[in-house]
């Protein structure tokens, strides 16, 4: 078949760079703009074009230059962001909503690589299905790519029929995933910049300016007030023992860590992440929406009540609702409805479990966990406002009285060397 090369533009302006194998250049064009897409320029591709690699404007990928093998080593590394899944995930259900084959699908994933997922994925998930197996057993076979959720997910679309929808959902799906991430990594990284900022600039000042500072004062046997011997001592401190601070926190850290991977310290450390002043109700917030997310998900494409609870409970991190997860599939296995477990718990909200049995009363559960989801993402992203808006004023007061310290630990006894001077 032939190959053509193109560029193409996303909606965000961002440049693409691909190979496609299709019958003609029409059909090359009507590909790239299903893909969401706008063509800039499609010609025959030149003989020996690299069509596994997809490049993009903002530079040259590295990774296109190593071997094979190396290249997916170190790709296999991690597992695919939420992001990566959403798109590679987009992209499939595109290509087979326009009428492609399955197989023929994957082979153009295969010139449309996405970032963080190999073209070795669909390449693998391709001869799979060539031998007739059914998708969803081809992705159980790539674990670190393919989540329990996500297999579950397309074997429920291939029973039904309904492939597409499925891939699109799990698409959407993945895409709020990722937008709550975002949400929390945005609202930590000024607090982490203040902190690092501050920490430098403290650190710099201890051994750095202190020292010749003390020079000077011990120089001129100025009679040091107490906030500059108080702050002398800690610099001498720190400069005497700063390797033994260094491995104290050290012992610290891998005690924790002991502490953190033992099963009654993580229950713990889980138990009071959800009774935390202020940041408990966001992580509340944060492990209801999920939960809510999946398990709603799950049902909307057909997955078994039962297996949709195992496979939610191993999506959840939190041990505490993890452990009502598993009661509550214990109990729904004995013949009890959904709400009633998920009240007896104890852990989840009554608003959730007022949802959910007025879902199991008109038939539509998932109906109500995804509205339930949608809820929790709305209050989470208020409650990650509000924190963040009050952690900004504690910061920059906190810093403010350490620099306004550090201030009038110098500048007293240098009015006092002043006035020692001019008497």
């Amino acid at each position: 078949m032939p190959q053509f090369s193109y560029k193409a533009r996303r909606r965000s302006g961002e440049l693409v760079e691909g190979v496609l194998d299709v019958a003609d250049r029409s059909a090359a064009v009507a590909q790239i703009e299903r893909l969401g897409l706008f063509p800039v320029a499609v010609d025959t591709a030149k003989a020996g074009a690299v069509s596994s690699t997809q490049r993009t404007g903002k530079g040259v990928d590295l990774m296109a230059f190593l071997p094979p093998a190396l290249r997916t080593a170190l790709q296999q590394k991690r597992k695919p962001k939420l992001q990566e899944l959403a798109t590679f995930t987009q992209q499939l259900a595109n290509l087979i909503q326009s009428g492609m084959p399955l197989t023929v699908a994957l082979n153009s994933m295969t010139h449309l690589e996405s970032k963080g997922i190999s073209a070795d994925v669909s390449r693998e998930l391709k001869q799979e299905v060539t031998e007739g197996k059914g998708l969803s057993d081809a992705m159980a076979k790539q674990p670190r790519v393919f989540s329990d959720l996500y297999v579950n997910m397309v074997r429920a679309g291939e029973q039904s029929g309904s492939l597409v929808a499925v891939l699109q959902r799990m698409a959407n799906h993945f895409q709020q995933f990722a937008e709550v991430q975002a949400k929390f990594s945005s609202a930590l990284i000024y607090p982490a910049m203040v902190c690092c900022v501050g920490g430098g600039i403290v650190a710099f000042f201890m051994f750095f300016m202190m020292p010749r500072f003390m020079v000077i004062f011990n120089g001129f046997g100025v009679e040091l007030p107490l906030p500059t011997r108080i702050l002398m001592g800690f610099s001498n401190f720190l400069r005497s023992y700063w390797l033994l601070l260094v491995f104290l926190i050290i012992v610290a850290i891998i005690l924790f860590k002991r502490f953190q991977a033992s099963a009654e310290g993580a229950r713990m450390l889980d138990e009071w992440k959800l009774n935390a002043p202020v940041f408990g109700k966001v992580m509340k917030l944060n492990l209801f929406g999920q939960f809510a997310r999946t398990l709603g998900t799950l049902l909307q494409n057909g997955v078994p009540v039962l297996t949709a609870l195992k496979i939610t409970e191993q999506v959840i991190a939190n041990r505490i609702v993890k452990e009502a997860i598993a009661k509550t599939r214990d109990a729904v296995t004995d013949g009890k409805t959904l709400a009633q477990p998920l009240e007896q718990g104890k852990v989840f909200p009554q608003l959730m479990v007022d949802l959910v049995r007025i879902g199991e009363e008109t038939g539509d559960v998932p109906g109500a966990l995804n509205n339930l989801a949608g809820t929790y993402e709305n209050e989470l992203s208020i409650a990650l406002r509000v924190v963040t808006n009050l952690i900004e004023p504690i910061l920059i007061i906190v810093m403010a009285l350490i620099v306004g310290f550090l201030l009038i630990s110098i500048l007293l006894p240098l009015f006092r060397l002043i006035s020692q001077i001019h008497s």
